[in-house]
């Protein structure tokens, strides 16, 4: 029986609605949660509290254990296993389909060795070289966009290069920095190509304008055009090679993402990992937090992992200022969709890895063609399904079972207050963006389908994020509480999974030493070079 996992909206004022959809998820697949015990008498003391098993808090359950005669650490989880948002659902069909997408590169020798160490043989990963496009003007255009206008249209090149002239003359005269991130995309690459790309492209992944977000985040985020190339490359017709810190990744054998951590977890004393125990309040003067079942846990200092803005309505007593400026965070929610295919991969698909859709001709900003990334993320050949649908047409077309082979897509689609997404048609309108795009032909069967939304998908950074969070993670720290992670500090240019694990990394560090922590505060300085100054042995 194919089973699509959907998810209803939650409520950002209480945290335990956060969990409630992977609560879900667990249950259906015979999880339980742990017995209850009496609050009064808190069940445990500790002197570091990890909040959350996801890679931030497992770099913190690392960096403690390493230092284990430093400080006597406990993590607990909501769930049934580590990973957070770094992890992977199985379809009754069997296709894994990772909570977003997530592959490995690294600026830490530290996280490399930690994973290294979790998974230590050649054959636990894939290596990949990055294949990777941009769906626009009915063709694929290799990524980075910008510095491949020669794929064009050649009434596009003219727009595309005549905006990126006028950017360069404008910066001969301009000497202030942009004050947003829109404003950014024109002096760096013109009208052109942020009509065409980039404002269309962000607004499908952010789910707001450009216009309100900020530009310091940037960094190796986004790649800054080069006018000479550019024109070079249009006169010779020539493509431009790959760009970015990903331009080679890794990926794991099996288990998808989740196979990662739940590794990592391995490494860990089992003792110290305590699953299944959703935190729904913490009382900072006593410094106790109550779980969802009734027990309690003392400690003397508290990583947190949760986001943030859930973080502040759990705090007793109320921290009025850290309350307010929560509420000033902004953020994106992310529908992670999936599709089972069968048939071998077509020469359509042929060896990418992820894509991008700027136009509205699709509701998903990205496409990763999951089945690449390793022959375990799909049923193996032999493995008998039915056909549920074609993609033309939702009608049964029997239930006889067939042999693979299988292929598989995964797709992003962001929602906001002004990008609402309809939970309801969502899939349907995604399998339609897939034959519009040409990922799908109507005739491709599909036989598993998967959806699950994520209420925090992208913390957003706002034009006002930087003076909010300057307010809300020292008061925190006054109380003894270090809010990390993608939504605990709420940095998006820090958010990848080398990045997380870092950030609880270095938190404890500077918990035990008052180490300062650079991830966290200078994300440019460690984006821009080779980070070895931590190891694990």
């Amino acid at each position: 029986m194919n089973k699509k996992y959907s998810f209803d909206s939650l409520s950002l004022a209480d945290a335990q609605h956060e969990v409630a959809a992977g609560q879900r998820l667990l249950a259906a697949r015979g999880w339980t949660t742990s017995s209850s015990s009496n609050p009064s008498n808190p069940s445990k003391t500790v002197d570091v509290l990890i909040v959350g098993a996801g890679p931030t808090g497992l770099g913190a359950a690392k960096r403690l254990h390493q230092l284990s005669r430093r400080s006597d650490w406990l993590l607990v989880d909501a769930f049934a296993a580590p990973g957070g948002l770094a992890s992977t659902d199985e379809t009754d069909e069997g296709f894994l389909f990772d909570v977003g997408g997530h592959v490995i590169f690294s600026h830490y020798k530290y996280f490399d060795q930690c994973l290294d160490e979790a998974l230590p043989r050649k054959d636990d990963w894939f290596t990949h070289e990055r294949v990777s496009y941009v769906r626009s003007f009915d063709r694929w255009v290799p990524y980075p966009y910008q510095n491949n206008v020669s794929m064009l249209p050649k009434d596009a090149q003219v727009k595309a290069l005549t905006g990126m002239i006028d950017a360069y003359e404008s910066s001969l005269v301009l000497k202030s920095k942009p004050k947003n991130f829109d404003e950014w995309i024109v002096r760096n690459m013109g009208e052109g190509l942020a009509e065409m790309f980039m404002r269309p492209y962000n607004f499908k992944v952010w789910a707001i304008e450009p216009k309100f977000m900020q530009c310091e985040w940037l960094g190796e985020r986004v790649a800054a055009p080069d006018l000479k190339l550019a024109v070079t490359n249009v006169v010779l017709n020539k493509v431009a090679g790959n760009w970015g810190p990903n331009a080679t990744f890794k990926f794991p054998a099996r288990g998808g993402t989740h196979g990662i951590w739940k590794a990592v977890a391995k490494t860990l004393p089992a003792d110290k990992i305590q699953l299944n125990s959703t935190v729904v309040a913490v009382n900072h003067e006593s410094k106790t937090a109550t779980l969802q079942d009734g027990s309690a846990i003392k400690y003397n200092k508290l990583i947190s992992t949760m986001p943030v803005d859930n973080l502040a309505n759990i705090l007793t007593p109320s921290i009025p200022k850290v309350v307010e400026h929560a509420k000033g965070l902004i953020f994106s929610s992310t529908h992670v969709l999936g599709l089972g295919i069968r048939g071998a991969r077509p020469d359509r698909i042929d060896d990418k890895c992820w894509l991008y859709f700027p136009e509205p001709d699709s509701p998903f900003y990205r496409a990763t063609i999951f089945s690449n990334y390793s022959p375990y993320n799909q049923p193996q050949k032999n493995v008998k399904l039915p056909t549920i649908r074609l993609a033309k047409s939702a009608a049964s077309v029997g239930t006889t079972a067939k042999d693979g082979p299988y292929w598989s897509l995964m797709l992003e689609v962001s929602e906001s207050s002004v990008k609402p997404v309809d939970v309801a048609t969502i899939l349907e309108e995604t399998i339609q963006g897939c034959i519009n795009t040409g990922l799908l032909l109507p005739t491709d069967e599909i036989v598993s389908t998967y959806h699950r939304r994520f209420y925090h998908g992208y913390p957003t950074p706002s034009l006002t994020r930087d003076a909010h969070l300057a307010q809300i993670l020292p008061e925190l720290q006054k109380v003894d509480i270090w809010s990390r992670g993608r939504f605990g500090s709420w940095k998006y240019e820090v958010a990848n999974q080398d990045h997380s694990f870092m950030l609880g990394v270095e938190c404890v560090d500077n918990i035990l030493f008052g180490v300062p922590e650079m991830t966290l505060n200078s994300p440019n300085w460690v984006n821009t070079r080779k980070n070895e100054e931590r190891t694990l042995v």
